[in-house]
């Protein structure tokens, strides 16, 4: 499967970016996609996952919960994270992930396949 990843960008504070990630040839499987990000100097962190549409399994991290929305649209093979009210502390270079089981998403070390990455840059 290849993700590719888009959206990313220069904000100021309290400002909104969506981000997409759409996947790509062989698909099948890799039913749950979503989020992570890694700041300068800092590991890469979990954000967001959802599964396909219809199991009802999505996940934020406790940190954006109020701010971050994730969604995706299967008949695109796309998912996205709309992102409000952004911080400075938000800026990251943001990675688009894809596995076959959520659980998985608990650690960068365990998904099976990653997107390039898009740069989130929020200005105070």
């Amino acid at each position: 499967v290849q993700l590719q990843a888009s959206g990313g960008g220069l904000v100021q504070a309290g400002e909104s970016l969506r981000l997409s990630c759409r996947a790509s040839g062989g698909t099948d499987g890799y039913d749950v996609m979503g989020w992570f990000r890694q700041a300068p100097g800092k590991e890469r962190e979990f954000v967001a996952l959802m599964e396909s549409s219809g199991s009802g399994i999505y996940n934020l991290h406790a940190g954006v919960k109020n701010r971050f929305t994730i969604s995706r649209d299967d008949a695109k093979s796309t998912v996205y994270l709309q992102m409000n009210s952004l911080k400075p502390e938000d800026t990251a270079v943001y990675y688009c992930a894809a596995d076959r089981h959520y659980t998985n998403f608990a650690s960068p070390n365990w998904i099976h396949a990653w997107g390039q990455g898009t740069l989130v840059t929020v200005s105070s």
